[in-house]
């Protein structure tokens, strides 16, 4: 096997007539001619198009190598890159040497060429890739993780690895996956309780649902941070939004108020946006044309707009009238459901909306009480027909008022010991906010259902692969 290889995208990109080169991927389809040559779709996953292989019965073992080229089998070829006189490809290749690499069964391989739903793709995640859908998938979530690196590296902010292992909860949820090496069939037991003085850690442990406090400490250390990682949840919803495994973007600013926050957020979603617009055009212009007729004017629209800012109490006022309409209800005290959000970005707004200062009693702990100390200084960035995408808040920096929060919210205060300590010493203003990576993916892709962005979804009852 020859390993130097040249990509199809560079191949597509330069378009070199004449030049000689050696590809390799996997076979989309197969044609033969009775004259005596076959076209052979290739795709290699480094773009969305496939290169046109034109084989010839002169070469070497023809039949032969022929008979095993099915689809989904694996080749390497060597050869000339020529124009097409096709309409549908610019260029192809004039193969001179052939090899299958890998056979891949006709009677049993499960992707042919038709269309296959995703709640079947989803059976056979291992195979999915080879789709155009979940190779257009990959490719843009691909770049979207290494434009956020790019945003942050650019201003400053240093990448942080925050514990998947934890043993505090970051918004009291108690939704989380317990990590333990006890015999769940033997636990060991005192005054009635499992004594988890036995176990790893010594005490409870679970898989985070946040990096935020860490990212907290290193921020008030070196001042901007961000980490992006995975998260966990243990939330029984079977619905097309929710992943118990997915990945958090959490950025974490010293010396930063709300208003600072709301204008990072922004920015950093408008560069996202613009950039998969203008790096992932063959991709986009696919979800386009098959999944999501509007994906491409709703992201030039994000790009486009300012976001509006809008208090809580406002939010509600707008949402009021139309109460009778929505499922939920609508009034102060009451936590912004998705149909609200969209009503205020669809309907209302035409545009992403920022609602800020909620009602203190429906947020977190950590969140900053402002001076009416009825709402904190909390923000949801809601987009067009998504709804929620950033969640974020400047931070308590009160000691007094932290511990009090902790208290009021049902917390174990020596849980959170080291958390109230960065306040005790040198704590400054501080702000931050989370993104939902797959919940983002999908809405760039115009995806349905949220599985469909990640390689492999965990889902209640599923952990397959």
């Amino acid at each position: 096997m020859v390993s130097k290889r040249t990509r199809v995208a560079e191949i597509l990109r330069r378009l070199p007539f004449g030049e000689k080169v050696v590809v390799m991927g996997w076979v989309r389809t197969k044609r033969e001619s009775k004259k005596g040559f076959a076209f052979i779709e290739l795709n290699d996953g480094s773009c969305f198009s496939n290169l046109q292989l034109v084989v010839d019965e002169k070469i070497k073992d023809y039949e032969k190598i022929i008979k095993k080229v099915t689809t989904g089998c694996s080749i390497t070829a060597q050869g000339q890159l020529v124009e097409s006189p096709g309409g549908k490809q610019a260029i192809e290749l004039q193969v001179e040497h052939l090899e299958v690499i890998g056979e891949a069964d006709p009677g049993s391989y499960p992707l042919q060429k038709k269309r296959h739903s995703f709640e079947f793709l989803r059976k056979i995640a291992h195979l999915r890739p080879r789709t155009n859908t979940f190779g257009a998938v990959t490719r843009v979530r691909n770049f979207l993780g290494w434009s956020i690196h790019k945003f942050f590296q650019e201003r400053g902010f240093y990448y942080l690895n925050t514990p998947i292992i934890t043993c505090s909860d970051c918004e009291g949820a108690g939704e989380m996956f317990q990590v333990t090496t006890l015999d769940l069939e033997n636990l060991p037991r005192k005054d009635g309780c499992v004594d988890y003085s036995h176990d790893f850690f010594g005490k409870k442990a679970n898989l985070t649902v946040s990096g935020q406090l860490e990212a907290e400490a290193y921020a008030l250390a070196l001042g901007n941070v961000y980490t992006f990682g995975p998260t966990f949840r243990a939330e029984n919803s079977n619905t097309r939004r929710h992943l118990a495994e997915f990945w958090m973007v959490e950025p974490e600013m010293a010396f930063c108020e709300l208003d600072g926050n709301i204008e990072i957020a922004e920015e950093f979603l408008k560069t996202l946006c613009a950039g998969v617009l203008e790096s992932c055009d063959e991709d986009m212009k696919f979800f386009e044309k098959f999944i999501d007729k509007d994906v491409i004017k709703r992201l030039e629209k994000i790009t486009l707009n300012n976001f509006e800012v809008v208090e809580y109490r406002e939010a509600v006022k707008l949402l009021e009238p139309k109460a009778s309409d929505f499922q939920y209800p609508v009034g102060w005290g009451c936590d912004l459901q998705a149909e609200h959000e969209k009503y205020l970005t669809d309907e209302v707004f035409g545009k992403p909306v920022v609602i800020i200062n909620y009602p203190r009693e429906i947020k977190p702990f950590y969140m900053k009480v402002n001076d009416d100390e009825k709402t904190v200084a909390a923000m949801d960035v809601l987009f067009p027909k998504l709804g929620e995408v950033i969640g974020g808040s400047q931070r308590e920096d009160s000691y007094e008022i932290l511990r009090a929060r902790i208290r009021e919210s049902g917390l174990d205060e020596d849980d959170y010991w080291w958390y109230l300590e960065l306040r005790k010493y040198g704590s400054v203003p501080h702000s931050g906010f989370g993104l939902g990576f797959e919940r983002f993916v999908q809405f760039v892709t115009g995806m349905a259902n949220i599985r469909d962005v990640i390689p492999f979804p965990r889902t209640p009852g599923n952990a397959e692969f």
